[in-house]
């Protein structure tokens, strides 16, 4: 129905339906260390667009009701368009809204639409790499996904470019009980450059309401990606009722001498389970993962990465930041894996742990696979607490409790909070700010 709705290609279509007889298979995984009540798959809405959608010349005729949800992240699109020239691509729940920007990109051969358009535009670029690097029988929710999925974004940057400015795409769950499958397919072609960054959240709603989006990005050699995300999905109320699932499928694949970056914020969801992964194919290419991960009442996190080194003279950083508040558990959990053919592999892992008042857990699992004995691999790890002389300390320096705690996350972050792009950092810190409000006391 979806397929019909988009009028999308055959290929598409049977691609689509293929994934829907393996999903149909598969059983639900549950090897994290989450609890959750499983969703029920019937009742979800599988795609609800937001109701106003005639088709926009400007911004003037954009929704109020959207323009609002703006200025309460502090950015006015106006502004927006004037001062940072970042194009952004808009997901309302499951349906694209608006693409700023177009012309700018399209001037260096640059692509950045809703995937639902490049599949009509440029069927052969979505055909080759859709699916290349997650494939439809990759998991449960990434199966589901490509069965589902309604929009997302889609980047294709041509050989050589440096993409002049940063792509956005900001995704929002409106509808209680929906389900939101976005699909962004990001190919940075030889040579070229590209920072991509997502802004995700939802109002509030008593039910859980399902994320399940796949994220591909492809670098080819010499080419770079760096992804940022700051995810701030609704986590729940004080009593651990409703919040967004956020099942997620992330998955990047370099080429030689490519470099793919990737930062997340995640201070949302009730339930985070996510693992944006480096599959290191190339010789000399890098994999980064920064994360800060924040769990307060009840909110749960399971989330880490896998950096998978195919090549020779590969890379990789893992640093990760865990902070727990009430009564959540935060588990960070990461795969280094070494080929047999993949000399001079090197990783360095970090994972810090920061815990606040005493029904709160932080967990991390560790694996590291190598099957290559020149591999370099380091892995180190703390875990601390917010101690009430530091507190005190703050204190006595007329600096409120609530504030002195921004201050010691905010020192706490700052290795990966500095990776983030200027604008998305001072939003980062805000929101670390708010989701710990008055967790001590």
């Amino acid at each position: 129905a979806i397929s019909k709705k988009k009028n999308e290609p055959e290929w598409m279509t049977d691609w689509r339906l293929e994934a829907f007889r393996i999903w149909q298979q598969m059983e639900e995984p549950d090897w994290a260390n989450v609890k959750y009540e499983k969703p029920n798959f019937q009742n979800i809405s599988y795609y609800s667009a937001p109701k106003k959608k005639p088709e926009l010349e400007s911004l003037d005729q954009v929704d109020p009701e959207l323009l609002k949800t703006f200025e309460k992240l502090g950015i006015s699109i106006e502004e927006q368009k004037r001062l940072s020239g970042v194009a952004v691509d808009i997901v309302m729940d499951s349906v694209s809204v608006a693409t700023t920007f177009k012309e700018t990109l399209a001037e260096k051969g640059i692509i950045f639409m809703p995937i639902s358009e490049a599949i009509q535009k440029h069927p052969d670029l979505v055909k080759k790499y859709i699916g290349s690097v997650v494939p439809k029988t990759d998991n449960f929710y990434a199966a589901l996904n490509s069965a589902v999925f309604s929009d997302g974004s889609f980047c294709y940057i041509p050989k050589g470019v440096h993409c002049p400015m940063e792509l956005s795409t900001y995704f929002r769950i409106n509808e209680g009980g929906t389900g939101q499958f976005e699909r962004t397919l990001v190919i940075a072609d030889e040579g070229s450059y590209v920072s991509y960054l997502e802004g995700c959240t939802a109002p509030q709603r008593d039910e859980n309401q399902l994320h399940a989006a796949v994220v591909e990005l492809i670098a080819l050699d010499n080419a770079e990606i760096k992804y940022s995300t700051v995810q701030n999905w609704f986590p729940g109320g004080k009593d651990g009722k409703g919040g967004v699932f956020n099942f997620v499928t992330k998955r990047g694949l370099c080429e030689t001498n490519a470099k793919i970056s990737w930062t997340q914020v995640e201070t949302g969801s009730a339930v985070t389970w996510k693992y944006p992964s480096c599959v290191l194919k190339g010789d000399n290419s890098v994999g980064e993962f920064y994360s800060i991960a924040v769990t307060n009442n009840y909110q749960q996190a399971d989330t880490g990465t896998k950096m998978i080194h195919l090549g020779k003279n590969t890379k990789s950083t893992i640093i990760s930041k865990g902070i727990s508040a009430g009564k959540s558990q935060n588990s960070y959990r990461g795969l280094v894996q070494v080929a047999k053919r993949a000399d001079n592999a090197r990783n360095f892992s970090q994972c810090d742990s920061l815990l606040m008042g005493n029904q709160c857990g932080a967990h991390t699992f560790p694996y590291i696979e190598a099957k290559n004995k020149t591999a370099q691999i380091e892995h180190e790890a703390t875990t601390s607490k917010i101690g009430e002389d530091q507190l005190f300390y703050c204190n006595q320096r007329g600096i409120d409790t609530d504030k002195a705690i921004a201050l010691i996350v905010n020192g706490f972050s700052k290795e990966v909070l500095n990776k983030l792009p200027m604008e998305f950092a001072v939003e980062a810190q805000k929101l670390l700010e708010i989701s710990l409000e008055g967790s001590v006391g």
